[in-house]
């Protein structure tokens, strides 16, 4: 059963890892993989009634990771309809490469701890078209990008989704993560900004802006009342969980609802088919579903090797192989560059018990910080990464070529930071 198991988790895996070359969406396999596994284990197990009980258990802490990660895609989609994020991106006018540098990489960490690493990714590529003209000096700016967001993603619970997974499954809480990590995120983005700002010579060359085609213009004050709730719905759900002691899906549910009576309140007088882009429904229809059904496969595929205890075997095999956990987990770190850290993250849940690291232990801070910022070492180690990749046509071998050694860089300064903080404090 075991090999059965690992084998189709490794095909797909494999199929995931290469899904622009087979032209399948990954997807696909992700949900293959996650029933795969799941009718194999249920075909050697006899008690169906305990099958089905481990399976609804983890269905549950699935669907709280997935309808967080629903909301708040839906909030940040429904800011962006309302043209929130230029607000910010318009008070950006340094042409000067080196400065330049410096404000794009600072406001993608800071944005990315506010939203995710991946809207931010996305928002800020979608930026740098408006910025600069030249596509090298683009692309470079664009894999700094990748650093800043991955690294800014890792020091809040709602910045990345594999913090979103270890702050819902309990074993990181916001104030620890962000006293714990916030210096070693900002070093992993410090580091290679420096080095990348010492290269650079000049000025950039603005792109010519193109006006959006829509029925609805917002005015000034509705950009900046959607990007100010939108933004303060998103911050609120730590401290709604803290007072509440529900999962944080509850509150991004709350705050969906709040805006949702907000942007009809705001387009009650106007015509439905103008506003049909901008109201909270149409950014439902936005959301990138296929992703949220990625997250879906993947993290049945991992509970499937955690209740057929092959986590557990993985877990004693590295114990006994290399034995210092913080080697474990920069080594896992690295191996994110290549495998998606969402699963990574998840096998780590079940390899540790919680009863045995509890809540904040320097295992899962250290954890969070590996599996977000080593993602950045290969374009296709994040969700980040991926999203560019995608939007600026980035081949494989140039971002190992500019742009890795700078992220391994950072990876390693900040992991250092850590480690030294915890020895000193």
């Amino acid at each position: 059963m075991t090999t059965m198991i690992v084998t189709v988790f490794v095909i797909c895996y494999i199929a995931i890892a290469m899904e622009h070359s087979l032209h399948v969406n990954k997807t696909a396999p992700a949900l293959i993989a996650g029933v795969v596994t799941w009718v194999i284990y249920s075909y050697f197990t006899p008690d169906k009634a305990l099958l089905n009980f481990e399976l609804i258990e983890h269905m549950g802490d699935i669907s709280s990771i997935l309808f967080f990660l629903f909301g708040a895609m839906t909030i940040v989609e429904l800011i962006d309809a309302h043209d929130g994020f230029e607000l910010v991106t318009d008070k950006i006018q340094q042409t000067q490469k080196k400065r330049l540098i410096w404000i794009i990489s600072f406001l993608t960490f800071f944005l990315s701890a506010i939203l995710d690493n991946l809207t931010t990714t996305i928002v800020m590529v979608s930026l740098l078209r408006k910025l600069i003209a030249d596509k090298k000096d683009r692309l470079l700016f664009t894999g700094m990008v990748v650093i800043a967001a991955n690294a800014g993603g890792v020091w809040t619970p709602i910045g990345d989704v594999t913090t979103t997974m270890l702050w819902i499954g309990g074993q990181i809480s916001s104030a620890a993560t962000i006293s714990h990590l916030f210096l070693p995120a900002i070093a992993s983005v410090t580091i290679p900004a420096l080095i990348l700002s010492m290269r650079m010579k000049g000025t950039v060359k603005r792109s010519h802006q193109l006006e959006k085609e829509s029925k609805y213009t917002p005015n000034k004050k509705q950009k900046r009342n959607m990007l100010v709730l939108g933004v303060l719905t998103l911050i609120s759900v730590p401290v709604f969980k803290y007072f509440t002691h529900l999962p944080p899906f509850m509150g991004i549910l709350l705050g969906v609802a709040v805006l949702w009576v907000y942007t009809d309140y705001l387009h009650r007088k106007s015509n439905p088919n103008d506003v049909k882009k901008v109201s909270l429904v149409g950014a439902i229809h936005r959301v990138d579903l296929s992703s949220i059904l990625f997250f879906l496969g993947i993290l049945l595929a991992v509970a499937a090797l955690e209740v057929s205890h092959v986590l557990i075997d993985v877990s004693q095999w590295l114990e006994t192989s290399i034995g210092d956990q913080r080697l474990i987990v920069l080594a896992i770190g690295f191996l994110s560059s290549v495998v998606d850290n969402v699963p990574l993250v998840a096998a780590a849940q079940g390899m540790y018990d919680i009863a045995q690291f509890p809540m904040d232990d320097q295992l899962w801070q250290f954890l969070a910080y590996c599996a977000g910022t080593g993602g950045s070492i290969l374009i296709i180690g994040s969700a980040a990464g991926v999203a560019a990749m995608g939007m600026e046509k980035i081949n494989f071998f140039w971002y190992v070529k500019h742009i890795s050694l700078l992220a391994v860089t950072g990876y390693l300064a900040g992991a250092a930071i850590f480690v030294l903080e915890r020895l000193l404090f």
